[in-house]
């Protein structure tokens, strides 16, 4: 399962639900999992992937063409929850503008987007 937020409330719906998803699971908001966590329960397999240093990430992706939102993730709480390449902005918004949006500034980053979707695949 691999969780795909985009925009500004999709953003701050995304760092909501990975928050509560931690609180859930037990998993810390650096990733980790403390070790009287019950043996067995993998429920969290399905949202985080473990790497090889034990630490949980998520399967998410974060994804706004203006920084300010996802800034606000890198420097949260769970700023170390995320990947620092799960965190794509561009360099500024589309200003209301579906084909700014569309035809210019997002057409530079969508393939960025698609490959970080791919490795996470």
């Amino acid at each position: 399962c691999i969780s795909v937020h985009v925009g500004q409330a999709g953003v701050q719906i995304g760092n909501a639900c990975w928050e509560l998803y931690c609180l859930e699971h037990g998993i810390q908001p650096d990733g980790q999992m403390p070790s009287d966590k019950t043996v067995g329960d993998d429920s969290f397999s399905t949202f985080f992937m473990e790497t090889g240093a034990g630490k949980h990430v998520p399967r998410a992706v974060f994804v706004d063409l203006e920084p300010t939102v996802v800034d606000e993730v890198r420097t949260g709480a769970y700023r170390q929850l995320f990947h620092p390449e799960q965190l794509i902005t561009g360099k500024e918004d589309a200003a209301n503008n579906y084909a700014r949006g569309h035809y210019t500034i997002g057409k530079e980053i969508v393939d960025i987007v698609l490959d970080r979707i791919r490795k996470l695949s």
